[in-house]
């Protein structure tokens, strides 16, 4: 077999279009009569939030490739004309869906236990007494009327501003000639607003329905006889410049307050609205009809997010979960003297993330020690972290590198960044084109024997309490010297461009992590041809990259058993006879986020496990700062296959399948057809409820004992001479 054929558009999914289909499992949830009531209404909501960034970042993207006449070509075969005319099409029926979800299902479904969401119309004498008070109180004296015309121009929509056309005519004088009027409303206004009623119930009306009904009372003189919601998505990447007058704070904090204002990608409006309001929005926001859709409900379903804050019904929504305290030590010098003898690994959110902030938080009290240095990509504006950071700052040596670039959470790392440098903190953002993802705390202690040593804490997610309640990751403690030393050596390469040749026993993207990938990959491979035990479990949240997509299906033709948990995009196409047939991917999609990555590799019975922050994609391969390590400890090792891979992939409940399609479909339910759920598993494993063993793991092709595994020693990175033979040994 050819080379070249790996490049074969046919072996490709698109990577955009797999990210719809991600949205579409997380909407399955929504539709999934198996969850609590209102948390089908979050993961709607969730849908909803995910799609606007899809569409501000992947759509823009597209637009602007166009524009710029660009001639690549994706890796499955297309232009991006092509890319976006096929994923418009996808958006439009999954939006489709989402209403029909909304309407049909859940709507019926909230009204039968009493909880309704009405139009002005169906609201009862109380309820509409309370809105028109409301209305005349809160939201009118906010409200600015607009009527287009030569000396009104038609105003500024910000970005995913909530907006009510209108088409007038002047009750006197003018002619019949009808006018254009707009009203923006304030983001300070709840766009879902509980009402008390006569009978009693939850009831709620959305803010888009009362303004319409006593838009009247701004347009006096006017008559209006076409009214409808609209919202407009804009382009929201930044474009920063490098210029040697301003830092890159500057001028990050400046494209963020750009962002509202980027150009218009979208137009959502209420189905059934008037043809020349349509006309006329579509024309002033040079849109293509493609990026028009029009809803059968509110213009903005990310706001049930408030229906689920604000309904105080336990009984619809998941039973609370409490995660298992893990504490190292109940001082600093028994938290350091803990973390000498034995790596410590905690399992979030199933292990409560307080091991983490008590790290550093104990850390910035210790008089023994000496420095810290950490870095942080996203944080929640109240971190206990980025507190005990700047508390230490007059204690002794600190230093942040703060990604400013997050997307979306730009606005809360410059706010930190200022207090840090306020404070006295070394500020670092990093290195220039290059986001740094990696999540990495290092701390430097004196300690009581008189030695001076480095302690660290590695993880696979953010520094963020608050998500760490729901995503699933992973945090490493640990004092190993090799490892504290290259961790050492990458904040030197964040603060002072100054690289190592290796950073063993890391892998560090963009500098050696996708070769070292493929190497491992390979080295399957070459088990595999020569008849010696070869298996790979890998636990992502993408899988997008062509090299290594293409060692991938180098090492199944090789006989490589491999498993692929891919949360979210995966553009491999998996079972194909003859080139992929002993590849099976699965994605879960349940009540915590799939966010840990995990890289298993039996290396001919010598297995290795590797967490880190890199997905398999482009950008976190080539175009950021992250970091993966390896678990040297045999005990952590044998924990994350017997507690966590196994469990991943005896999944039956929330797991999908991907065929070689590219659609997903359930596993077939075991037990009685009740199926195995691994978040479940893991809950009750931290609850002490359950062993944590699930002993063996069936597939198509191969019997998984994880309890057989034993943990083999740590690959260090080939040099340039162990790549080339990689590069030479394809199938």
């Amino acid at each position: 077999m050819k080379r070249s054929t790996l490049d074969d558009p046919r072996h490709y999914l698109n990577r955009h279009i797999q990210w719809l289909e991600f949205n579409r499992r997380v909407l399955e949830e929504a539709r999934d009569i198996g969850n609590p009531l209102l948390e089908r209404v979050k993961f709607l909501a969730i849908t909803a939030n995910n799609l606007d960034e899809f569409v501000e970042i992947r759509v823009s993207s597209f637009l602007q490739r166009i524009e710029h006449g660009s001639r690549e070509i994706s890796p499955d075969g297309l232009t991006a004309e092509q890319e976006l005319e096929k994923v418009s099409a996808a958006m439009h029926v999954f939006v489709r869906d989402q209403y029909k979800c909304w309407n049909d299902e859940l709507l019926p479904a909230l009204a039968k236990q009493s909880i309704r969401v009405s139009s002005t119309g169906e609201l009862d004498a109380k309820a509409a007494k309370f809105t028109k008070t409301f209305y005349e109180r809160r939201v009118n004296p906010m409200l600015t009327p607009v009527t287009v015309d030569p000396s009104h121009p038609f105003p500024h929509v910000l970005n995913k501003a909530l907006c009510i056309a209108l088409l007038l005519r002047r009750r006197r004088g003018g002619n019949g000639k009808p006018y254009f009027g707009v009203l923006t409303v304030p983001r300070a206004l709840p766009r879902l607003l509980r009402v008390p009623t006569e009978n009693g119930g939850v009831h709620y009306a959305f803010l888009q329905d009362i303004v319409s009904t006593y838009a009247s009372k701004l347009y006096r003189g006017y008559e209006i006889f076409a009214s409808t919601a609209f919202r407009i998505t804009r382009n929201s990447n930044l474009y920063l410049e490098q210029e040697e007058s301003r830092s890159l704070l500057e001028n990050v904090d400046s494209q963020v307050a750009q962002r509202r204002k980027g150009d218009a990608v979208r137009l959502e409006i209420e189905e059934g609205a008037h043809p020349d309001i349509v006309e006329r929005l579509v024309s002033t926001f040079e849109l293509d009809d493609s990026l028009v859709f029009r809803v059968r409900g509110p213009v903005n379903l990310q706001r049930l997010f408030h229906l689920y804050d604000e309904t105080k019904r336990p009984d619809l929504k998941y039973p609370p979960f409490v995660p298992r305290q893990i504490r190292v030590g109940h001082d600093a010098d028994s938290m350091f003297h803990v973390l000498r003898r034995q790596d410590v690994l905690v399992h979030h959110p199933y292990e409560s993330y307080d091991a983490v902030v008590n790290f550093i938080r104990t850390a910035s009290h210790d008089p023994r020690v000496l420095s810290m240095k950490q870095t942080l990509y996203r944080t929640n504006s109240d971190s206990p972290i980025a507190e005990a950071l700047l508390e230490a700052a007059g204690k002794k040596e600190v230093t942040v590198v703060v990604e400013l670039k997050a997307s979306f959470d730009e606005a809360t790392n410059i706010r930190w960044a200022r207090s840090f440098e306020d404070a006295g903190v070394q500020v670092f953002h990093g290195l220039a084109g290059l986001k740094t993802h990696a999540k990495l705390a290092l701390l430097v202690r004196n300690d009581p024997d008189g030695k001076i040593r480095r302690y660290a804490h590695l993880g696979t997610g953010n520094y963020n309490p608050s998500t760490a309640r729901y995503y699933s990751d992973f945090s490493l403690l640990t004092s190993d010297e090799a490892i504290t030393t290259a961790v050492h050596n990458v904040f030197n390469y964040l603060t002072a461009y100054a690289e190592q040749p290796n950073y063993q026993p890391l892998m560090v993207a963009p500098r050696d992590m996708a070769k070292t990938f493929i190497f491992l990959i390979d080295r399957e491979a070459r088990h595999a041809r020569r008849g010696r035990p070869a298996r790979m479990i890998v636990k992502v949240n993408a899988v997008v990259d062509p090299p290594v997509i293409q060692a991938l299906y180098r090492a199944s033709q090789a006989g490589v058993e491999i498993d692929l948990i891919v949360r979210g995009q995966c553009a491999l196409v998996p079972g194909v006879r003859g080139w992929s047939s002993r590849i099976r991917v699965r994605s879960i999609v349940g009540r915590f986020l799939e966010h840990s990555r995990i890289f298993y590799f039996e290396n001919g019975g010598k297995p290795e496990v590797y967490l880190g922050s890199a997905d398999w994609m482009q950008r976190n391969l080539y175009e950021r700062i992250e970091v993966v390590f390896p678990l040297k400890d045999p005990q952590l090792c044998e924990r994350i296959c017997t507690e966590v891979l196994s469990s991943y992939l005896a999944d039956t409940r929330k797991a999908r399948i991907l065929g070689p399609d590219g659609t997903y479909a359930r596993p077939r339910s075991v037990r009685n057809g009740h199926g195995f759920s691994v978040q479940e598993h893991l809950m009750r494993v931290a609850a002490g409820n359950t062993d944590s063993r699930v002993l063996a793991v069936r597939t198509p092709q191969v019997v998984y004992t994880a309890a057989d595994v034993k943990p083999g020693p740590v690959v260090h990175p080939p040099d340039e001479s162990d790549a080339q033979d990689t590069a030479n040994a394809g199938v």
